[in-house]
């Protein structure tokens, strides 16, 4: 999946991939997925497992981390809600704070 999205935009950066949901654990952002929502994903014809390759049906909570020249994670927005979005001003002046540092 992730090789068809850089097939259609060239990208200058580096684009990682949690499928096993490491990282995701590690940031304490991964929920798991109940039967019911796994059935109504399923009537939607959303397949967790294709999509990831894994059977571990969880997915990450909506986060933005910034993560500074240091290695040390500078910035963090956590919203379970994922149709509230980060301003992209406030996205803009963090990461230019992070990198002040």
């Amino acid at each position: 999946m992730l090789g068809k999205s850089l097939d259609k935009v060239k990208v200058s950066y580096t684009l990682l991939s949690d499928s096993r949901m490491k990282a995701a654990q590690a940031f304490g952002i991964a929920f798991q997925l109940d039967k019911p929502m796994l059935k109504m994903l399923a009537n939607y014809n959303i397949d967790i497992e294709d999509a990831s390759g894994e059977t571990h049906h969880q997915l990450p909570v909506p986060s933005v981390f910034i993560v500074g020249k240091d290695g040390r994670v500078g910035f963090a927005y956590v919203n379970p809600d994922y149709k509230v979005r980060l301003d992209a001003d406030v996205l803009l002046a963090a990461a230019k704070a992070v990198l002040k540092q």
